[in-house]
């Protein structure tokens, strides 16, 4: 066998050291060019954001027509959601709520959601918190966390709540919860490989958070 050296690019992604500074960083900025070139995205104009406020998606905006039906099956949409959806997994949290959500209509998409997908490549283009029922069709909140251990992001996740939350103080309940169930199992994990952590950070709620879960708690018809 011969020795290659440190590793320096797997499976689309480099690998960056900086060994006074004690940092590894991990960059796709390679793949992402060649995405937003395969999908003529790579001279759109930049936006700040990975999907805007005026994106409200949902199935009413899918193709009634057959016309519709067969023009959109020319939109190359399931190959360019799996194109970041893969760079969301491996390097870019940033965009796993916009993901998330464009990934809903890959059987029957519709033009305005071909919209928020360009949109999310644009994004990305110029950069190489809770919402409360922003499922337009089932009305559940959109959660999620991001865990990071030494500086750097470890997990991460974005996701439609498996319930209808009554309020933003219940949808915000059950975000933290599944935040604290992924430290808990981090910090397990990190025992056993010898690395235990006394003490872990978690998610903070404003004050006024603080007081409307101690209310929703106190109340009765919350608990039948």
């Amino acid at each position: 066998m011969k020795d290659l050296g440190p590793a320096r690019q797997i499976l689309g992604m480099q690998i960056v050291r900086d060994r006074k500074a004690k940092k590894l960083v991990l960059s796709q900025e390679k793949y992402i060019q060649k995405v937003l070139r395969r999908f003529s995205m790579d001279k759109a104009k930049v936006v700040s954001t990975p999907l805007a406020m005026h994106f409200k998606l949902s199935t009413k905006q899918c193709p009634s027509s057959d016309d519709e039906k067969e023009n959109m099956k020319k939109v190359p949409y399931a190959s360019a959601v799996g194109s970041l959806m893969y760079a969301m997994v491996c390097t870019r949290p940033d965009i796993a709520h916009a993901v998330g959500v464009v990934s809903r209509f890959l059987s029957n998409l519709g033009r305005e959601h071909w919209n928020a997908v360009k949109w999310v490549m644009r994004y990305l283009c110029g950069t190489s918190s809770l919402n409360m029922a922003g499922d337009v069709d089932t009305r559940k909140s959109t959660s999620g966390y991001l865990v990071t251990f030494a500086g750097g992001a470890v997990s991460w996740q974005f996701r439609l709540q498996k319930c209808v939350a009554l309020s933003t103080t219940e949808a915000e309940l059950i975000a933290v919860v599944e935040a604290c169930k992924e430290l808990l199992w981090m910090k397990r994990f990190l025992g056993e490989l010898g690395c235990s952590q006394e003490s872990i950070n978690f998610p903070n709620t404003q004050s006024n958070d603080v007081t409307c879960t101690c209310c929703h708690k106190k109340q009765d018809k919350y608990h039948k």
